[in-house]
């Protein structure tokens, strides 16, 4: 049995497609927010003419010699601790050699035998379901240049701006078994490391970039052979590679065709993955020690230094919610997002907001109008304090919940900003007074007798009739509470 099948052993199966058991491991390449490279003073800034940012060192020209960048490796001892790996006190980098035009050195400096960060897992859920993928490693390593294609006819350009640039590839057990568990741990591996602040996150320039190894086989066969996904830069995208692939892979199966290991690349113009080139194997890279960079040691107390300034993680901050505020482990997953959202629900909440109240609105129809506009919480038009103003006037009976909706639309869209000011100005303040409801009640009473006959007789629909004619005879300003007790009360 080889290692990869050890891996699998005890593993859950996850259901079928087509009588196929898929696998997906992933491996992530996150840009570290650093201002310099990982080996050189250049600048990692985003959008510089091309080849602007490419020191000597990147290019490797004789007589230079790299030096390892403190901020780099700081962000990797963060993400260690945020999945709970072990973080080596001694790694090595290693020359991993290969050929292609935007790779200046002929060799890309990188980490095989002793990776900075070791093992870990990453959980998340899948709806109510909690899952959790195992981590091999992440390693620390350098960036490729870019090849440019569309803007030349006939030739292609080379860009070494990006040459340099640190990441940290994050490598995963094939643990997951199917497109959407893979989804889901992509967006918590994005969401982890733009918590911590390593990395920015975004997909579109290139900063957090996956590549997702899927394999099919029958329910106890020996493992297939797996295709590798390249630089998946959406979750949309990373969701439709994966499917083609996993129909595609069964598809030659059940036309009696082997599988090929081979590096592939999605379309999205066409829905479909396309060969780019055969897979290498580690032996193909010739990896050897980087003579011009010593071991990294991280010494304990450096470890302890970078602990004492990690923020609450995300999974923790949504087990504290569930416990002090009795949430539900979904609406707390969904508070806990993104730094930005879970500090305006702490806000809503230090301002007097119910917490689940809170909760139900930040998740409805908060998020539904931050999707509907393509904004982040932080350009919401109502603030957290707002919110709580509305959520407690939902709660002493000032206005409704349907009126409450009428006064955050009249906030979102800027027709004013206090809670109490809105109420008035509209009119939809609730009528709570005992005595005006009893006499809104008692005509509604004695213009239909039917009504309570029914009532009396055990028709509850009845009851709801006489509710909705004082609803009706008060313009819907009666607390429905109230009117409940009333009523009950008037009716014995």
């Amino acid at each position: 049995m080889n290692s990869f099948e050890q891996m699998q052993e005890g593993r859950p199966t996850g259901p079928l497609v087509q009588g196929y058991e898929v696998i997906i491991g992933f491996e992530t390449h996150a840009q570290l927010s650093t201002a310099s490279k990982i080996f050189s003073r250049a600048s990692t800034a985003f959008g510089a003419e091309p080849n602007t940012q490419a020191s000597a060192v990147d290019l490797a020209l004789p007589g230079t010699l790299p030096v390892m960048n403190k901020g780099a490796v700081e962000r990797a001892i963060k993400l260690g601790l945020a999945l709970g790996s072990h973080i080596a006190p001694r790694s090595v980098f290693a020359r991993k050699n290969y050929f292609y035009p935007d790779l200046p050195k002929g060799y890309q400096i990188s980490q095989y035998e002793i990776p900075v960060v070791q093992g870990g897992s990453v959980a998340f859920f899948l709806g109510d379901e909690k899952k959790t993928v195992r981590l091999v490693r992440a390693h620390l390593e350098e960036d490729a240049g870019k090849s440019l294609h569309e803007d030349f006819v006939g030739q292609s350009g080379i860009d070494l701006n990006r040459a340099g640039t640190p990441l940290l590839e994050i490598v995963t057990e094939p643990d997951m078994r199917s497109t959407a568990e893979a989804v889901a741990y992509a967006r918590e591996l994005h969401k982890i490391v733009t918590w911590i602040g390593i990395c920015d996150g975004n997909m579109q320039e290139g900063s957090f970039r996956c590549d997702a190894n899927v394999s099919v086989r029958r329910p106890g066969a020996p493992l297939g052979t797996r295709r590798e996904i390249k630089n998946l830069n959406s979750f949309k995208f990373m969701q439709q590679a994966i499917d083609y692939e996993i129909r595609w892979q069964i598809g030659e199966l059940e036309d009696g065709r082997a599988i090929q290991q081979a590096t592939v690349l999605f379309d999205p113009e066409t829905g479909e993955t396309r060969a780019m080139r055969t897979k290498e194997d580690a032996a193909d890279y010739r990896y050897f020690p980087d003579p011009d960079l010593p071991p990294l040691a991280i010494a304990p107390e450096w470890i302890e230094r970078v602990r004492a300034q990690m923020p609450e993680l995300p999974r923790a901050m949504a087990e504290r919610y569930v416990r002090e505020h009795g949430l539900s482990d979904y609406d707390a997953t969904q508070l806990t997002q993104s730094p930005a959202l879970a500090r305006y629900f702490d806000e809503a909440v230090r301002a007097g907001a119910a917490p689940k109240l809170a909760s139900n609105w930040i998740t409805g129809e908060i998020a539904r109008r931050l999707n509907q506009q393509d904004i982040d919480i932080a350009q919401a038009p109502v603030t957290a304090t707002q919110l709580a103003a509305l959520i407690g006037r939902i709660g002493d009976g000032t206005v409704s919940n349907n009126a409450a909706r009428q006064v955050f639309d009249a906030m979102w869209t800027g027709e004013g900003q206090e809670v109490d000011a809105l109420i008035e100005a509209k009119g939809l303040k609730q009528m709570s007074d005992t005595g005006a409801l009893e006499k809104i009640i008692d005509a509604v009473l004695a213009a239909n007798p039917r009504n309570i006959d029914e009532y009396r007789a055990g028709k509850d629909k009845a009851f709801n009739a006489l509710v909705g004619q004082v609803m009706k005879a008060s313009q819907g300003k009666a607390n429905p509470a109230q009117v409940n007790a009333l009523l009950k009360a008037k009716l014995g």
